[in-house]
C-alpha cells in the first residue's frame, strides 16, 4: 500500500521522466504538463541507459530537490538477453541514486511480478513471477528500494492499452489494429481468458498523483474489473463493423486463465481516482488512432 509523505498534495519542484520517449513514459509527461508540473523528458537521445557514459549524463542532469520518474524498459522481455539488457539499464539509475539524493522516485512497474495463483490480486501478494518480464520488473524494484533512501513508489499497472502503443500484443491493440484495417478481429478459441485492462492515461493520471502526494510504497494500477477477450474483441468490432473469428490456438490454453484485482488500496489511496470504463476507454483510443 502508499504511504503519503505530503498530507496534502504539493506540486514537485520538477519530475525528471527517465523514458519519456515510449508509450506510458509519453502519456505520464502529457499528463504532468496538463496539471502544471514542471517537467524535465529525457529520452534515449538525451540518457542512452546501455551506454559507457550514461551515469555521468544522468548524474549531471538531476538535482537533489527532483521526483525521478523511471520507466525505461525494453519491453515486454520476452529473452534471457532482454532481461539482462534491463537490468544493465536498472543498473545505471541505481549506481547514480547510491551517489546522490533525490527527494523521490517512482518506478512505473507491472503486476506481472504476482504469482499467478493470487486471485485477487492485493498488493501484498506474493512476489513470484513467472515469466521473464515479472522477473525483470521484480528485481528493478528490489534495485531501486536498495539504492536510495528516497520515498519510493513502484506502481504495477495491468495490461496497458492505447492508441499510441507500439506494441502488438494479443487484445484490445492488436484487435483494433486488425479492426480499422477493416479486418475480422482474430481471437485464440473462445476468447475467454478474463483479464484486467487499464488506459495509459489512467496510469498517467495515477503517476502524477503519486508525484504530488511524495507516495511511497506499492500500488496496483488497475480498474478491478477483469473483461474476457471475446467480449472486448465484440466492443471494438461494434465499433468498426468487423467480424469476430475464432482460430485454433497455437498452443495449450494458458495456464494462467483469469486474474482479478482487489481495488481497495487504489481507493484509499486515492478516494476521487477514478479508472476509465474498458468501453469509454476503447472509444477514447480509437478517435486517438484516427
Amino acid at each position: 500500500m502508499l504511504v503519503h509523505h505530503h498530507s496534502t498534495p504539493t506540486l514537485p519542484t520538477r519530475v525528471v521522466v527517465l523514458g519519456a520517449g515510449g508509450f506510458v513514459g509519453g502519456a505520464i509527461v502529457r499528463r504532468l504538463l496538463a496539471d502544471r508540473i514542471a517537467v524535465l523528458p529525457l529520452t534515449r537521445n538525451d540518457v542512452n541507459l546501455m551506454e559507457a557514459d550514461a551515469c555521468e549524463k544522468l548524474r549531471a542532469i538531476l538535482r537533489p530537490t527532483d521526483s525521478l520518474v523511471f520507466v525505461s524498459a525494453v519491453a515486454p522481455a520476452k529473452t534471457v538477453p532482454m532481461l539482462m539488457q534491463n537490468l544493465r539499464m536498472a543498473e545505471v539509475v541505481c549506481e547514480v541514486l547510491s551517489s546522490m539524493t533525490v527527494d523521490h522516485l517512482v518506478y512505473v512497474s507491472s503486476d506481472a511480478v504476482y504469482a499467478d495463483d493470487a486471485n485477487p490480486v492485493r498488493e501484498c501478494s506474493p512476489i513470484a513471477p513467472t515469466t521473464l518480464h515479472g522477473l525483470m520488473h521484480a528485481a528493478r524494484e528490489l534495485m531501486l528500494k536498495s539504492s536510495t533512501q528516497a520515498p519510493v513508489a513502484c506502481l504495477r499497472p495491468t495490461l496497458i492499452y492505447g492508441s499510441l502503443d507500439p506494441h502488438n500484443g494479443y487484445g484490445p491493440n492488436r484487435f483494433r489494429r486488425q479492426a480499422a484495417k477493416g479486418e475480422s478481429i482474430q481471437i485464440f478459441g473462445e476468447g475467454e481468458e478474463q483479464r484486467d485492462h487499464v488506459l495509459v492515461d489512467d496510469v498517467a493520471r495515477v503517476v502524477s498523483l503519486v508525484v504530488a502526494a511524495r507516495s511511497s510504497g506499492a500500488l496496483n494500477v488497475v480498474t478491478g474489473v477483469s473483461t474476457s477477450f471475446k467480449r472486448i474483441a465484440d466492443m471494438i468490432a461494434s465499433q468498426f463493423g468487423v467480424d469476430v473469428v475464432s482460430q485454433p490456438r497455437p498452443g495449450p490454453r494458458p495456464h494462467l486463465l483469469h486474474r482479478f484485482f482487489d481495488i481497495t488500496q487504489i481507493h484509499k489511496a486515492f478516494p476521487t481516482f477514478q479508472c476509465t470504463p474498458l468501453e469509454q476507454g476503447l472509444e477514447q483510443a480509437r478517435k486517438g488512432a484516427e
